[in-house]
């Protein structure tokens, strides 16, 4: 591996900010100092003063990798992601086929080997059949394990109760939940199907798959979690009622944490009147009122982690109505762009989006020496280029295979320099440099 050499940087890491330069060697950081001036290296960066961060690590993506191949695959969605200051990702199980077998996984660890520019881990999935083989499974081999205890496609919904005490008593690592209550979601498609047609306007969608079925479910998945001593991290809460369930305070010291995701804390309802179908997402994105509730959440500690769920479908697919078009939206090219308009709107310090997008999911997930820019760690991050003047999303070659953002209209203040994955030049002033190979997470559990 070629060393790096990064001058003039404004180092922000575990609630600091300070000025520095930092020296990358075989892969990890080797010196963080004040001035490493008279050294020299393969690759020199002249920072400018520009923010260096850790790089995010998405703890939910949707690669669509395999099964999908004309909405998304491995190699082009970390491609998109490099582009977007993250550095690692954490597959979802839903793929075609389903992450339900170890043939199933290791099929993925070997894609992603091949192709994939940033470092990867993969989530197992949990049916009503493979409670047998969770139960096998090595913590170590799986970055956690997934389970829909709501709407889902396929064999993944979990909604046997006694399977699910099964799951909840006997999971081997930390068990990931999407928590709906399909009943209600049923219900209120079909009242609303009866009211609209197949016509249902876009801005109902958090109407059907309301405050109410997301509480029903996340509330039953705390109940077990804390009766069976399960290590529970419940996925993209998107109301501020959730937040009753979960406690403040320092992630060290909770067996239950949250997850938000970016579209739940940068759009509301009053987007669907210009994005429609775009931001069609489960859970759905909902009020001002949840937004701002989950904005002030980050800061009390009661959320934990911020992700993406970037989950892309076609453009055409999307222009369909109500009843056809797929839930689910591509973000992780601007990720972190999108999230620093927090940063720069007074909402969250820079060291509470660093703790949530890098340090926390570290933290959470076991990840070995990643998350942190810290001597002897990988060098897993990101340099971030502050504007005057927003630079509009619009300008940008969109690399997520879908070919769209939701974000079309937006102008950023921030944009990602460079990322560097594992010590490699990933990506740089533009370029994806195609060369990077991401490495696999390891789990210390």
């Amino acid at each position: 591996m070629k060393s790096i050499l990064i001058r003039n940087a404004r180092v922000v890491n575990e609630g600091l900010e300070f000025d520095a330069d930092i020296r990358i060697l075989n892969g990890r950081i080797q010196q963080i100092s004040s001035s490493l001036q008279g050294r020299h290296a393969d690759i020199n960066l002249d920072a400018n003063g520009h923010f260096v961060l850790p790089g995010m690590i998405d703890d939910q993506v949707h690669f669509r990798d395999p099964g999908s191949p004309n909405k998304a695959s491995i190699a082009t969605e970390s491609r998109a992601a490099v582009a977007g200051g993250i550095t690692s990702f954490m597959d979802m199980p839903n793929t075609n086929p389903p992450t339900l077998t170890l043939a199933a996984l290791a099929d993925k660890k070997s894609r992603a080997a091949i192709c994939s520019i940033a470092n990867y881990g993969f989530h197992f999935g949990v049916s009503n059949e493979n409670l047998g083989t969770v139960a096998q499974l090595d913590p170590r081999e799986v970055s956690g394990v997934k389970v829909f205890m709501g709407a889902s496609t396929g064999n993944m919904l979990v909604d046997d109760p006694v399977i699910l005490e099964n799951l909840f008593a006997n999971c081997p690592t930390i068990l990931l939940t999407h928590c709906e209550y399909t009943p209600r979601i049923r219900e209120r498609e079909i009242a609303w199907s009866a009211q609209f047609g197949d016509e249902i306007p876009a801005d109902q969608h958090p109407l059907i798959r309301d405050e109410e079925a997301c509480y029903q479910s996340s509330s039953l998945a705390v109940s077990l979690a804390k009766r069976f001593g399960t290590q529970l991290h419940v996925l993209h809460i998107s109301t501020a009622r959730e937040l009753a369930l979960f406690e403040s305070g320092p992630m060290r010291d909770k067996s239950i944490t949250a997850e938000v995701c970016a579209h739940h804390l940068l759009f509301d309802d009053r987007d669907y009147a210009t994005l429609g179908h775009l931001i069609k997402c489960n859970p759905a994105i909902k009020t001002q009122a949840d937004k701002e509730a989950l904005q002030r959440a980050l800061l009390s500690n009661a959320l934990d982690i911020i992700g993406t769920d970037h989950a892309p479908h076609t453009w055409e697919e999307k222009q369909q109505h109500y009843m056809k078009a797929p839930s689910g939206l591509p973000l992780v090219q601007h990720a972190l762009p999108s999230l620093l308009e927090l940063v720069s709107a007074g909402v969250l310090p820079l060291t509470t989006l660093v703790e949530k997008t890098s340090h926390a999911v570290a933290d959470r997930f076991a990840i070995e020496q990643r998350g942190y820019l810290r001597e002897g760690y990988w060098a897993d991050l990101t340099i971030v280029k502050r504007h005057a003047t927003p630079q509009a999303v619009a300008k940008d070659p969109i690399l997520a295979h879908c070919g769209w953002t939701p974000f079309q209209q937006h102008a950023f203040h921030h944009t990602i320099e460079t990322t560097v994955v594992s010590g490699q030049l990933a990506w740089h002033q533009g370029e994806i440099i195609q060369h990077c190979q991401g490495l696999p997470l390891r789990f210390n559990r």
